[in-house]
């Protein structure tokens, strides 16, 4: 049974007054999104007749079919894939690529490295699989001070044709502040002056709903998301979505699935209610997650740790770190939250191998699906500087009883090395 401490109680009740003006700001974000979603269902006439299903080759799902015009209208693109035959986000993102580049094409990271789990789709890490294999050429440009290099990026495009640039908005495993939809317009506008041509591809991972534009709607060609994330609001199962330009979005479902058939087949197996709910429930959902990171950065902070994003900064994600520089204070952090969750929570967990990971890993992930970053969960990589990463939360009030239970296991770990 949950056991949480007065003084962790107290503590977190004493900075919850504190972010009343930063959550008053968020709840003005998710009425403008809330209305954003209603509009698109009524403007397509949601009715019991989409939660229909089909099965075998999927033809003709009239749910599936108009799940996707909703996605596009909430987020500001011309068209949408949204499947469940997509496993996760990096999934999603390979099929993206493998769509949109040919033998010699160069893709052109923006933000650096990408996403450990990426490493082998881009051929960082060897794979006969990967990119690299298929002669498509890679190239990356760091961040300064977390914001885009104008000068390196200028003279790239003008000595080099890349055929896409891809700008991972989240921070991942890294140091780097994540990207904010200001700077992803503004970037987006520099390099289109340069070279209209170039394919912009924005992985919008766990930034959804965070403000109320996405980066189709400022400019970007093409971004993909995943379900089990922001957009499924801690109902969508599995899936994900790729979002943009009509004929991009068409070189992706026939990826996806086969060339001359595309987004034609695919099966829904049942499962649309639950990604319009989802939808549906996101912007609430969103608002929750960020209600807890920011009341999670105030109290870390007070409690005399590192911390990014401060609790009254302005958020690109739902993501919070907490910098422990210490392998036992991200563990019994993470634990904390483990033990303070629905589901699984007397379950010990311990740093192990994962795929598309170099380092253990420590997860918490007390979760209703199976590895949804939306429903509260924390994780980090076993590596200095010893960085949890926080995110999601279904409703404020349960985010905010899993931090108590983390502030708490993090105190008898302190306790125990004196």
């Amino acid at each position: 049974m949950l056991k949480i401490s007065e003084e962790s109680l107290n503590l977190l009740n004493q900075c919850e007054e504190l972010c009343q003006n930063e959550f008053k700001k968020i709840d003005k974000i998710c009425e403008q999104n809330t209305l954003k979603v209603l509009q698109s269902f009524q403007k397509n006439n949601i009715s019991e007749a989409h939660f229909s299903s089909t099965t075998g080759y999927g033809y003709n799902d009239i749910g599936r079919d108009t799940i996707e015009q909703v996605f596009s209208d909430v987020l500001g693109a011309e068209d949408a894939l949204v499947r469940t035959q997509f496993i996760s986000g990096s999934h999603a993102l390979n099929v993206c690529f493998f769509a949109l580049l040919r033998p010699n094409d160069l893709l052109l990271s923006i933000t650096g490295k990408p996403y450990d789990t990426l490493d082998e789709v881009i051929g960082l890490k060897e794979n006969a699989s990967s990119l690299k294999s298929f002669g498509i050429n890679y190239d990356q440009i760091d961040l300064i001070d977390n914001d885009f290099d104008y000068d390196e990026i200028k003279r790239y495009l003008l000595t080099n044709k890349v055929k896409v640039i891809e700008i991972q908005r989240s921070k991942g495993y890294s140091t780097r502040k994540s990207i904010t939809i200001d700077k992803v317009r503004k970037v987006i506008s520099f390099i289109k002056e340069i070279d209209s041509h170039v394919i912009i591809m924005v992985d919008n991972c766990y930034c959804e709903f965070v403000t109320t534009e996405e980066p189709t709607a400022v400019g970007a060609d093409i971004m993909v998301g995943s379900l089990i994330k922001n957009l499924g609001g801690g109902i969508a199962p599995n899936g994900a979505y790729i979002a943009g330009r009509h004929d991009l979005v068409e070189l992706c479902a026939e990826r996806l699935t086969l060339p001359g058939e595309g987004r034609e087949v695919g099966p829904t197996l049942g499962i649309n209610k639950q990604l319009l709910q989802g939808l549906y429930f996101a912007p609430s959902v969103v608002s929750s997650a960020l209600k807890t990171a920011i009341l999670t950065s105030l109290a870390m902070q007070r409690l005399g740790y590192e911390v990014e994003p401060l609790y009254n900064d302005k958020r690109a994600d739902i993501v919070q770190n907490i910098i422990f520089n210490d392998p036992n204070k991200l563990i019994a952090f993470t634990t904390g939250i483990q033990h303070g969750s629905a589901i699984d929570s007397n379950a010990i967990i311990e740093p192990s191998a994962m795929p598309g990971y170099d380092d253990k890993i420590i997860m918490a992930s007390g979760s209703f699906t199976q590895g949804s970053s939306i429903e509260l969960s924390c994780d980090g990589p076993l590596r200095s500087p010893y960085i949890a990463y926080l995110q999601g939360s279904l409703t404020y009030p349960y985010g905010k009883l899993g931090v108590a239970r983390a502030i708490d296991e993090l105190q008898k770990n302190n306790q125990h090395e004196y």
